[in-house]
């Protein structure tokens, strides 16, 4: 990791930029295959299929006899651990429930809010190296809770912790398409996949330059996503082993991860920086944590104040605050996806089972974006109901406003009523 001290204000945006790479050729490539599938279906998918993840899909959905093969399989410890995590992220989603609540502007006028949960939803969960199951827990969970009435999971993985957590969820359709041909099929449809409405999930830079190409043709997605990104404010009262693991708990995720330290002493620096390579010496992905952390940065700065302002410039997807006061410096943080409070909480808590949501903002996207909760597979309708009287009470302050913007239509739909009253 490169180490820079005191870097004056003008220079952060420059110290605090990601990993950038060109989409312009991304782009094209990615909205052919959006386009193949769009016209052509299974067919386009089947052939992506075989040319991208070297498979042959003669079935794209998973069958009912997969999902139990699957739980015989798992070890009886991981499921364990996969129903405490979905018993603490079902708590915390739980608890974000809404109960419309009737508000009565003036007398007769009656409005109110309803959250309703968003129809058909589609589920992305990507292959590579690791199993991401738990993102079906993070994902599915709070689509079954919003009450969603078709919940569709796309992934290319068919290890059995996939398939063991989404028949714990809920989750019946399954379908083994991975990358941008999975994207596609569930934003347009095909003979096998539903169309859905909004798509939520991880993916590498094509699935999420798909995800934004669909976007732009009317299918919601989640927000948008980058590589996973950590960030620790340490001080002296920060166990330097701790950093060092949390660090690299990221920087695992991808080469193209970044992972940042700023701290306000020197001495922390020095030893996180000998626990980060004693660490990383005995770590399986080594070599892609090697490759993060050399556009990854140790920043030093002169107080506590300009570490605060550093962190909210930098809008960190996570946030770890290894320093003493934790508490009252989180109540300064306003750019985060999420934050880790003490020496205690490492930031593996919130990818997994704490109960908090870990799809998160990344790139700097959470200084305008929150992560994923209840509220992302739910939309929010108003309601009003207005009495006689109430008309009576308000129709005059419509028809003046109406008039003053030149519309007299507007007008007029008071005015009628009010004549009848």
């Amino acid at each position: 990791m490169q180490t820079i001290r005191f870097p004056e204000p003008s220079a952060w945006s420059a110290l605090l930029q990601r990993p950038v790479m060109d989409t312009s050729m991304l782009e094209q490539k990615v909205d052919g295959i959006l386009q193949d599938v769009r016209r052509n279906g299974d067919q386009a998918v089947r052939r992506y299929a075989a040319e991208f993840d070297k498979v042959i899909l003669t079935e794209l959905e998973v069958q009912p006899a997969a999902f139990a093969a699957a739980e015989a399989a798992l070890d009886p410890a991981l499921k364990a651990a996969i129903r405490q995590a979905a018993q603490n992220i079902t708590a915390f989603h739980k608890a974000q429930q809404e109960q419309p609540q009737l508000i009565e502007t003036m007398p007769g006028v009656q409005c109110w809010r309803k959250s309703v949960g968003i129809e058909k939803v589609g589920l992305y969960i990507p292959g590579g190296s690791a199993p991401l199951f738990s993102t079906i827990l993070m994902l599915g969970i709070p689509a079954t809770i919003a009450g969603c009435k078709e919940i569709v999971l796309c992934t290319p993985s068919l290890h059995p912790a996939i398939l063991y957590t989404a028949q714990l969820v809920g989750i019946s359709k399954v379908f083994t398409i991975g990358g941008v041909q999975a994207v596609a099929a569930m934003a347009y449809g095909t003979e096998s996949v539903p169309q859905v409405y909004k798509i939520f999930g991880p993916g590498n830079q094509y699935v999420t330059c798909a995800k934004q190409l669909v976007n732009k043709s009317g299918i919601a997605i989640d927000m948008p996503a980058g590589p996973s990104e950590v960030a620790v404010l340490a001080d002296e009262s920060c166990v330097p082993g701790f950093v060092a693991a949390d660090l690299l708990s990221q920087a695992e995720h991808g080469p193209d991860s970044q992972v940042v330290l700023i701290t306000t002493s020197e001495k922390v620096i020095a030893d996180v920086e000998q626990a980060l390579n004693d660490q990383l010496e005995r770590l399986p992905r080594k070599s892609i944590a090697t490759e993060a952390l050399l556009h990854s940065k140790m920043i030093l700065v002169k107080d506590m104040d300009t570490a605060i302002a550093m962190i909210n410039a930098y809008a960190p997807e996570h946030l770890i605050l290894a320093c003493k006061n934790e508490i009252n410096i989180a109540d300064k943080i306003t750019n985060a996806g999420s934050v880790f409070l003490g020496n205690y909480t490492p930031e593996s808590a919130g990818d997994y089972a704490s109960g908090t949501n870990h799809t998160l903002p990344t790139n700097g996207y959470a200084k305008a974006y929150s992560g994923v909760s209840l509220d992302s597979f739910v939309k929010k309708i108003t309601f009003q109901q207005i009495s006689a009287q109430g008309l009576q009470q308000i129709g005059a302050t419509i028809e003046t406003m109406a008039a003053a913007e030149g519309l007299d239509a507007h007008r007029n739909a008071v005015s009628i009523r009010l004549k009848n009253i």
